[in-house]
């Protein structure tokens, strides 16, 4: 039997420009002035509040939303929001229009993907699995055919128990594998699906964390699992469409173990409307549930004539996701036309587009999301410091104060201090310059750049 090499993969904590977005801030449709991350913005988040509702009770069929608004007034944030709002397992998918002229596939089959991406359906399946702490290991090896150096394992034997009972497995070569892979020892949890070819660590059992006297640990201690060893348990899991469509497209490839990343490529319609029709039929018999997501067009003035006729036709069909787009476009030509509209759009799009807006932070609120990024990016800073950000974010722009925390932080830690002050958000402002400063010192050496 083949060795299947299995990736460890260790999860990492980046913090992203929303990480601190974990919903709109609502009290019923009613914002609070700050709320799940968000600072002010009140009448947008009620009117995006609004459009959940409309979402969650099935009246938003066939409609759009664009948020307008000038730059870093907190237009992603509320797309985000929104997503978060409809629920955890919901796609969200963030497209910038400019990525669909670099792209390696027809404008239209990008738009396809990115919609059925942003299209999920939350699985239910029943699975009979072994579960259970492991009291005993015993993994066979021996020398790899090639490098008698190197012991490769063959097979495996392991004792599993719960609460209530105990088993003796003896496993082979694509378990004992994993087995390795993973690092599992005695007193880890694990689960093992058969049918699927599985293996998956829990984690240390509670018991194991407490007879080794450990007070740190990176794994979370699991609890010995009640019951039986062998049991039916159900597992739920959403997957999109799009992910549906690369499992069908790769023959003899189970959707359950398709990775994510894999190079772009056209999918037959032929192929969709098998996966389609599957995904009806799973929801028909009980065992499927479609999970509409929302998918984010940002720069959406630079979407051409062609491309909106594709989306207004999109809003028409059955499996449709929620799209909002986002410009900080008043009236501008529509690109592929020499036509001038309000935000590059055409009318008979407009028209079915509900419009929010989002206007700039006045100076308590650009503190107040100051002080929520610093904690979000895990990084003290003095009243002092926070006060010069926000002067700052008054006079140049909120992105740009924000930006400034991670250097300033570094800065200080140069200097052997946890905490940032005044002093290093001055010398980060002072390396990191704003676009009002950029442009101005790069218009007074113009004259010497064109005498070349």
């Amino acid at each position: 039997m083949t060795i299947k090499e299995i990736d460890e993969i260790k999860e990492f904590e980046r913090i992203a420009a929303h990480s601190h977005i974990t919903g709109l801030g609502l009290e019923g449709i009613k914002a609070k002035r700050i709320g799940d991350g968000f600072v002010g913005q009140v009448e947008a988040r009620e009117a995006a509040g609004i459009v959940v509702r409309l979402i969650k009770e099935g009246r938003f069929a066939g409609r759009a939303v664009l948020i307008a608004g000038p730059p870093g007034t907190g237009k992603t944030s509320i797309a985000i929001g929104i997503a978060k709002e409809l629920g955890k397992d919901v796609p969200f998918v963030h497209l910038a229009a400019s990525e669909i002229y670099s792209s390696e596939v027809k404008k239209t089959e990008f738009l396809t993907q990115a919609l059925r991406k942003a299209i999920g359906v939350r699985i239910r399946e029943v699975r009979k699995i072994y579960e259970g702490v492991i009291k005993s290991i015993d993994i066979q090896k021996q020398p790899h055919p090639y490098n008698p150096y190197y012991q490769v394992p063959v097979s495996a034997t392991i004792e599993l128990a719960t609460k209530k009972e105990k088993k003796k497995l003896s496993m082979d070569q694509t378990f004992a594998v994993q087995l390795v892979q993973q690092n599992i020892e005695e007193g880890d949890v694990i689960q093992i699906d058969v049918e699927g070819e599985r293996l998956a660590k829990l984690g240390p059992s509670t018991e194991k964390v407490k007879k080794e006297k450990f007070e740190l640990t990176g794994q979370k201690p699991v609890p010995i699992p009640d019951g039986k060893v062998l049991k039916e348990k159900e597992f739920v899991y959403v997957v999109t469409l799009h992910q549906l469509d690369l499992a069908r497209a790769k023959s003899g490839v189970d959707f359950l173990s398709l990775f994510l990343g894999a190079q772009r490529k056209e999918i037959d319609e032929d192929i969709r409307r098998e996966v389609d029709e599957f995904v009806r039929q799973l929801i028909k018999d009980g065992k499927g549930e479609l999970v509409p997501g929302v998918i984010f067009i940002d720069e959406c003035s630079l979407l051409d004539i062609e491309t909106y006729a594709f989306l207004n036709r999109a809003l028409e069909q059955e499996l449709a996701p929620i799209i909002i787009f986002a410009t900080n476009r008043g009236i501008a030509k529509i690109r592929g036309t020499d036509q001038t509209s309000p935000h590059a759009m055409p009318i008979d799009l407009l028209d079915r587009i509900l419009i929010i807006t989002t206007k700039p932070y006045n100076q308590e609120e650009i503190k107040e999301i100051i002080k929520i990024r610093a904690k979000t990016e895990k990084v003290e800073i003095e009243d002092e410091a926070i006060e010069l950000l926000t002067k700052i974010g008054l006079e140049t722009s909120l992105r740009h104060a924000i930006q400034l925390l991670a250097p300033a932080s570094i800065i200080a830690k140069e200097s052997d201090l946890e905490k940032i002050k005044k002093e290093h958000i001055e010398k980060a402002n002072k390396l990191f310059v704003d676009v009002k400063r950029s442009s101005k010192y790069l218009k007074e050496y113009e004259k010497q750049f064109l005498d070349y």
